[in-house]
């Protein structure tokens, strides 16, 4: 196809592509034999410069299905390890995906722009490098609700069908996603290299993070240790809002731990609705190794495999460095816990969260706990209680199996209100901005795949889509989109993508 009309259709401004082939493999993708658009993101087009119109015409097609290579465009595999719940493979790599290149967006922040489902890769390991329509959707319904509620993601600027199937247990329809990120630099990328005692090639990586991510550490006494710093600040902060979301990554890899402290990759990802803290979705996670509790000390793990990558660097002693990187790793758990004070303490309408804000949260997820009381829906029921002149009727007692266990948490709550030198309005604010109203509930997404795989019809993902995306909608408060699932609507399972 002839692009050369097309031009400045997408800005690419490619830096990772410059560094040395080791880093990746160049390879163009595979075409498929009738693509069809399913979505494009035309609000995120824009912010990053480029016209969705474009992106919908017969050439912009093309390129999202991987059927042309655009003008500017650097197709490349990237590189990387990883801990595969805990099991180290030194080499994985992008085996479905294909970075085409990055783009400067409006407020001047450079973003990659990523195909999924484009073909195999020499990284692929015997696989198709397809991806099946259902996790497309998934993904772009739940990282599109993610940016919504305001935590760090990657992004979805479109989603296509390929006409080809794909086959995993059974014959899926086929789809190419295309994902916006920070960057595709994961811990996986750092230990591709120090598995391999590449130290040039860990220290030119970090440069390069550095250089593209955070700038202002540059001219730090020691770059590498304000890095792994600020990374273990980042993701701290980043795992915090997941617990207070109910969020349960699913594949909380080391290859899926990104160097921008961005949530990245979501295969049999899911949110809790009853609350149960070992709440385990992942089809292949048969030991529950990234339940929803674990995931902080997981964090903390998959960290501690980040410093050990950084050490030649942290310093040319190597006890210096240990202690270095050991005491970086040991901060993570108090950095941990006041991301998570502000998380639960905002959750009940503190405007100044402390540590007995924290325990009164943990209480009253225990009492959650017991009595099978939705997640979502406990923390968003607090503001009518208020609103109502804390009258408990009002509130998310019925969700309790014992509703008098909430009305003696209730109680406790309202006295620490009291304490606080902040009016009810301000609590009744804090309380709607920090608990969503609805969210990407596991029944509600599988609606939306069947729908669409089964029957040809999106518009069941449309109107989630539309839904997720206003996750703070009061209006919405006894909307279907906000209820739990009835008993025989129950997603058990969730399943990766490959």
């Amino acid at each position: 196809m002839d692009l050369a009309l097309n031009e400045a259709a997408i800005p690419f401004d490619n830096s990772f592509a410059k560094l040395p082939d080791k880093f990746y493999r160049r390879v163009n993708p595979t075409e498929v034999k009738a693509p069809e658009i399913i979505r494009v993101n035309d609000e995120l087009a824009r912010f990053l410069n480029i016209d969705p119109d474009f992106l919908r015409s017969e050439a912009g097609l093309a390129i999202l299905a991987g059927n042309a290579i655009p003008d500017g465009a650097e197709p490349i595999a990237m590189a990387y390890a990883g801990h595969q719940f805990g099991h180290f493979v030194p080499q994985l790599g992008d085996g479905r995906a294909l970075l085409l290149g990055e783009v400067v967006a409006k407020d001047g922040s450079r973003h990659d722009i990523q195909l999924k489902g484009s073909g195999p890769t020499p990284f692929s390991r015997m696989g198709d490098g397809r991806a099946a329509l259902g996790p497309v959707l998934r993904e772009y319904v739940v990282s599109e609700a993610m940016a919504s509620l305001g935590v760090p993601t990657t992004r979805a600027l479109a989603a296509v069908t390929t006409g080809e199937p794909v086959f995993r247990s059974w014959a899926q329809p086929g789809a190419v996603f295309t994902r916006v990120a920070r960057s595709h630099i994961r811990v996986g990328t750092f230990q591709f290299f120090a598995a391999r005692e590449d130290v040039e090639g860990v220290r030119a990586l970090a440069d390069y993070a550095i250089s593209r991510l955070y700038p202002e550490i540059t001219e730090d006494p020691n770059p590498y240790e304000a890095l792994l710093n600020v990374v273990i600040q980042k993701q701290a902060r980043l795992i915090s809002r997941w617990m207070g979301l109910g969020f349960i990554h699913g594949v909380m890899n080391t290859d899926n731990t990104a160097i921008a402290a961005e949530t990245i990759d979501y295969g049999p990802c899911a949110f809790i609705d009853t609350y149960d803290p070992a709440t385990v979705y992942s089809s292949v996670d048969h030991m529950g190794r990234y339940a929803f509790a674990n995931q902080p000390t997981i964090g903390q793990w998959n960290l501690a495999k980040f410093a050990q990558c950084l050490l030649p660097a942290l310093d040319e002693n190597a006890d210096e460095a240990l202690a270095r990187g050991q005491a970086a790793i040991d901060a993570y758990p108090k950095q941990f816990e006041t991301a998570l004070t502000q998380e639960l303490g905002g959750k009940l309408g503190f405007a100044q969260p402390k540590v007995a804000h924290l325990e009164l949260a943990h209480d009253l997820l225990k009492r959650m706990a017991e009595n099978e009381a939705d997640f979502t829906n406990t923390f968003n029921r607090l503001a009518p209680l208020l609103e109502a002149d804390f009258n408990p009727e009002r509130g998310p007692r019925l969700l309790f199996k014992s509703p008098e266990r909430f009305d003696d948490w209730a109680w406790s709550w309202r006295d620490a209100l009291d304490a606080e030198s902040q009016g009810a309005s301000e609590t009744l604010e804090i309380l709607q901005q920090a608990n969503p109203v609805v969210i990407p509930r596991n029944h509600l997404v599988e609606e939306a795949i069947r729908a669409a795989e089964d029957d040809g019809d999106f518009s069941v993902f449309e109107m989630l889509l539309k839904v997720v995306c206003r996750p703070f909608d009061r209006s919405m408060l006894e909307s279907r989109f906000a209820m739990p699932p009835k008993p025989d609507e129950v997603v058990h399972e969730t399943f990766c993508g490959t």
